[in-house]
This record gives structure tokens, sequence and C-alpha cells, in this order.
């Protein structure tokens, strides 16, 4: 997670109207607007080889992808976010308070490309609001340096599954959409670290 632009509190509209000419993604946080970390050649690699799978075995559904320009606001909370990448099925909700289309309410699916700076947000406070949208049913982290990905699913009783797939031979499963990534897709042109 970044560092706040200013020392005040923004409105949904102020922070939805700097978004739209700012050069660099920003999440808003109750009312603080927060500057995002940059990516890095093997992030950007893994969401390309992500949307080219995802997006193959999801097409003829009603599933598709979109990436990490889209953003996410969560519930009727005041948060707004920019997942790695997400899947949405059906038809994309809009937020409301968001005329231009470019925050969606409703991903099935949401991806987030672990790095050394973002891995302690994606799996704590991230997370924790991700689950505060009704419509996610699978959260699903990759790392950038070792052929791992783990999935948190829920459950009917609202409780989270985790799996863990590692190696290249791995292949995650989403249940929610009802498609498996094999490993050795997802990280095409990346360079490991072996453990």
């Amino acid at each position: 997670m970044g560092l706040p632009l200013e020392q005040r509190r923004y409105t949904i509209a102020e922070y939805l109207e700097l978004e739209e000419k700012s050069e660099v993604k920003n999440e808003f946080h109750d009312g603080e607007i927060l500057a995002m970390a940059g990516g890095s050649y093997s992030q950007s690699r893994i969401i390309m080889n992500l949307g080219l799978a995802a997006g193959m075995r999801l097409k003829g559904s009603s599933c598709f992808m979109l990436e990490s320009n889209m953003r996410v606001r969560v519930g009727k909370r005041l948060n707004y976010l920019y997942p790695d990448a997400n899947i949405v099925c059906r038809k994309p909700e809009f937020d409301p308070d968001d005329i231009k289309q470019t925050t969606i309410t409703n991903p099935r699916v949401i991806f987030e490309i672990l790095s050394d700076s973002t891995e302690r947000y994606d799996r704590g406070e991230k997370f924790s609001l991700y689950r505060d949208i009704d419509s996610m049913e699978d959260y699903v982290l990759v790392s950038q340096s070792t052929a791992m990905v783990e999935t948190y699913s829920r459950q009917k009783d609202g409780a989270w599954r985790i799996a863990v797939y590692q190696g290249l031979a791995a292949v995650a499963k989403l249940p929610s959409v009802s498609i498996e990534l094999p490993l050795a897709e997802l990280y095409i042109g990346v360079d490991l670290v072996e453990k």
C-alpha cells in the first residue's frame, strides 16, 4: 500500500475526478487517497499470462477477465481498490457513484500478484476488504518469485477454504468459475527462484 497523497479527507467525487486525470493509480480508503506501488516485469508477464490462460478457459461462458485498469468498489464501504485482475460473470455492475463506469462492484474472482512490497497488504488488509464484496467467491494470490498459487474459496457457511498449488506441474482450481489454470502457463517467461 502506498503513502497518502495529502493529509486531508476526500469525497468519492473528488477521488474519482482526481483519478480520471492521474497518470498513476491511487486507491481510496474512506476519504484517504493512497498512491499504489509500481509493478515489475515479472508481475506484468504473469498478469498477461493469466489473462490468456483464464480468458481461453472462460470462452463460451458468461464470465470474462478484466485487467488491472478496472477499479473495484468494496460493497457499501468507502473503499476503491485496483486488483491485478478479476473475473466478472454475467453483466458487470458499475458503481453508481462513478458515471464514467471505471469501477465495478461484482467481481467473482480477484487476483493479486504478490511482491515484497505488497504481499503483507494483499494477504491482510486488502483481503479483509475484498471479503466484504458479496459477489467474490475466489481470491487468488500468485507468487512472483516461485511457482505458487494460493486460492481462497468462500464456502456456503461464509468460511474461506485455502488451497495451495506449488510447482510448474501443479494446476490451480477456481471452483466458482469451473476452470483450472496450469501454473506452467502462468509463469511463461518469468525467472523463478528455486526452493
